[in-house]
């Protein structure tokens, strides 16, 4: 017990304090999970266990602040029916655990007046200059008095991926949407933490002075989110257990698209509750496409009065209780580990093993991340190992039961055959390949490079692009604009022929008129995301000439960008060979400006917050509409607030919660037609 706790904290005090990794959560809850069982057998819990403790130190240089009540732990199950038994005859309310940060709002006045993270539990730090530059929170809203409420910080899985592809270095990467979350919240320096795209999800009301919810949870969200902010996604639910048997596989996604239509017609409408069972199938099938990082469930009773009169232990209160997914594990055996090269030279250990059926797919194959791993995992070819998806989705090796240890590091590239060593970054150990001229650098790079976001040139694969580089048809990024010279050797190659190729040629001449954003981002400057291309191409009114001789003083007053990407920066520009490569792509290219590069000039939609709701007719998806506003210097935010200039929603007769708090602060709400002809001054594209 003893050895449990110490590992156990240790473990706590890595992930929460130091935003580092030790184990996995598959590890620790399977050790938190058998220490618990001694105690309840020896009657015996020892000062300092996890079981009794909630929450961490606050370590940080932040101000610290007490909560005015203790914020307890959840009680835990990982069994449906346990769950539905534990509501009993209650209706309940069933959402999102969001894997992030707890913070808790206080709003005096219509204003955002404070923010303090649940630290310890008793005892936060205050964040609130940086909850305010949070993606969605909103700092004002109508209702007046005093208003405390708590919610998740998190960030989402697609911002945690572009975030980690601008970091070059594998050892600074970081391992989960929960340890960056954390950073950024508790950042000195606010400008970071807005580079994060942090959001903020209620989940629970505190207190509303004079405000009446008839004695409900539901009622309380409904409130919440009419106030502006967004809620987590929650059901209305009942303790009644329901059989829901297996469906063919055919069947399935029909079955599956009518079940999530007819659950939200009944439950988010508030007009009826579904059994807690229906309810807990319906989260586990949208957990596989969900942006947002996420351990499981809560349910917590609906019916305010009586949660509380049920009090609290000394750890959990009895009115909510966690549900966590069963880890269905499998035991295969390991065959080989695929070493995957990438542009930066980092060499990534991929395990593929016997192919195994875990919550309901076939798996073959688990990212083992790095070096460190293989060694602690003690793996070797013919191994028994046990594997799990982590939260349903990201298949992991939970342990291997034979540990050999005989996995021999390779010393040569698997590309290239040049020669490896091991890197040690903050204690991870990382296999890399020292030749600057390797081939998968260069696959790597030349698929950044004709990426959407980048030059946009279809029918470019990483297959293809390799077949080009092995065939030396192309050495350098600028030669992707004369493959035409090259079109009997392409046409005859596995895959391609004369319909093919002239669909290249098209491409390739329309990628020739770009936007210096477009530009800057293809050359795969380390730490130069899409987002930062697009900062330091409209300080430079998107001239190029200006993009490449930019001194790092200037790029350090743009709004987003750190000395030490500012340092990367400088230092590909500084290179001789980088430069000629980059101005012969220039010369290649017709450089157009964009609204965002001229942002600056008058315009309409320069400086205004808009929100977007509803189905749109004129463009095909939210995302076009916000580029659209964002490329012209507005801002796109997630709900209505006092700082919002226009609601955009075909339907403006709409009762939706977004068009009456639009109309309650006196907010235009327009049509996409209204926007385009009285906003933009001419019709959609």
């Amino acid at each position: 017990m003893k050895a449990l706790v110490r590992l156990l904290n240790d473990a706590s005090k890595a992930y929460y304090q130091e935003s580092r990794e030790i184990m996995t959560n598959f590890e620790y809850d399977r050790l938190y999970d058998e220490l618990l069982t001694l105690e309840k057998q020896t009657g015996i819990v020892l000062a300092g266990s996890p079981t009794v403790n909630v929450g961490y130190e606050v370590l940080s240089s932040l101000p610290k602040e007490a909560h005015a009540s203790r914020m307890l732990s959840l009680d835990k199950t990982k069994d449906r029916e346990a769950l539905a038994a534990w509501l009993g005859c209650q209706t309940g309310v069933l959402s999102w655990k969001l894997d992030g940060l707890t913070i808790v709002l206080t709003y005096e006045g219509g204003s955002l007046i404070k923010a303090v993270t649940r630290g310890n539990g008793e005892i936060g730090e205050v964040v609130t200059p940086n909850v305010r530059v949070f993606d969605n929170v909103p700092v004002n809203i109508s209702y007046q008095g005093h208003l405390v409420l708590r919610g998740e910080a998190v960030i989402q899985y697609s911002d945690f991926e572009k975030i980690n592809e601008e970091i070059s270095d594998a050892g600074a990467k970081y391992k989960n949407p929960r340890n960056l979350c954390s950073g950024s919240v508790r950042q000195l320096n606010t400008k970071i933490t807005a580079e994060r795209h942090v959001h903020f999800f209620a989940f629970s009301l505190v207190s509303a002075e004079g405000v009446t919810f008839e004695n409900s949870r539901l009622k309380q969200l409904q409130w919440l989110s009419a106030q502006g902010f967004e809620v987590v996604e929650h059901l209305a639910v009942t303790g009644s257990m329901k059989d829901i048997q297996p469906l063919a596989a055919e069947e399935e996604e029909a079955e599956n698209q009518k079940e999530t239509a007819e659950t939200q017609e009944k439950a988010l409408s508030g007009r009826s509750a579904v059994p807690v069972a229906e309810a807990v199938e319906y989260f586990a099938k949208r957990i596989m496409k969900s942006d947002l990082p996420s351990d499981g469930l809560v349910l917590m009773y609906d019916d305010i009065e009586y949660g509380r009169s049920l009090g609290n232990t000394s750890k959990f209160p009895r009115d909510a209780i966690a549900f966590k997914w069963k880890d269905e594990t499998a035991e295969t055996t390991l065959r080989e580990i695929e070493w995957s090269a990438s542009r930066t030279g980092l060499i990534n250990p991929v395990a593929i093993f016997d192919p195994v059926e875990i919550e309901g797919s076939t798996v073959s194959r688990a990212s083992v991340h790095n070096v460190s791993i293989v060694k602690e995992l003690k793996l070797g070819l013919g191994d028994t190992i046990s594997v799990y998806k982590a939260n349903m989705i990201i298949p992991q090796i939970a342990e291997n039961k034979t540990k050999s240890g005989t996995l021999a590091i390779p010393e040569r590239c698997p590309v290239c055959g040049g020669h490896t060593v091991i890197r040690n970054e903050n204690d991870v150990e990382t296999l890399v390949c020292v030749n600057p001229d390797c081939l998968a650098k260069q696959i790597k790079w030349f698929t950044l490079f004709v990426s959407r976001d980048a030059m946009n040139i279809e029918g470019l694969s990483e297959a293809t692009i390799e077949k080009l580089i092995a065939r030396k048809l192309i050495a350098e990024p600028a030669d992707l604009f004369h493959l035409e010279r090259y079109k009997n050797e392409i046409v005859e190659m596995e895959g391609f022929g004369e319909k093919s190729f002239a669909n290249l040629m098209a491409s390739t001449e329309r990628a020739r008129k770009t936007t210096a954003a477009r530009l800057l981002y293809s050359l795969g400057i380390p730490g130069i995301g899409v987002a930062n291309a697009r900062l330091i191409s409209r300080a430079c009114n998107g001239d190029f000439q200006k993009i490449k001789n930019i001194t790092r003083e200037e790029l350090t007053e743009i709004d987003g960008i750190g000395t030490v990407m500012a340092e990367s920066y400088r230092a590909f520009f500084d290179d001789p060979d980088y430069l000629r490569m980059a101005e012969d792509i220039y010369e290649q290219v017709e450089i157009i400006k964009s609204g965002e590069e001229t942002a600056s000039e008058e315009n309409a939609v320069s400086g205004k917050t808009f929100v977007i709701t509803g189905a749109l007719k004129r463009f095909e998806n939210r995302s076009q509409l916000k580029e659209l506003i964002q490329n012209m210097g507005g801002k796109v935010a997630g709900s209505v607030s006092g700082k919002t200039d226009y609601l955009i929603n075909n339907d403006i007769a709409s009762s939706s919660a977004k068009n009456k708090e639009a109309k309650k602060l006196g907010i235009p709400i327009l049509t996409e037609e209204e926007f385009l002809t009285e906003i933009l001054g001419h019709p959609a594209p």
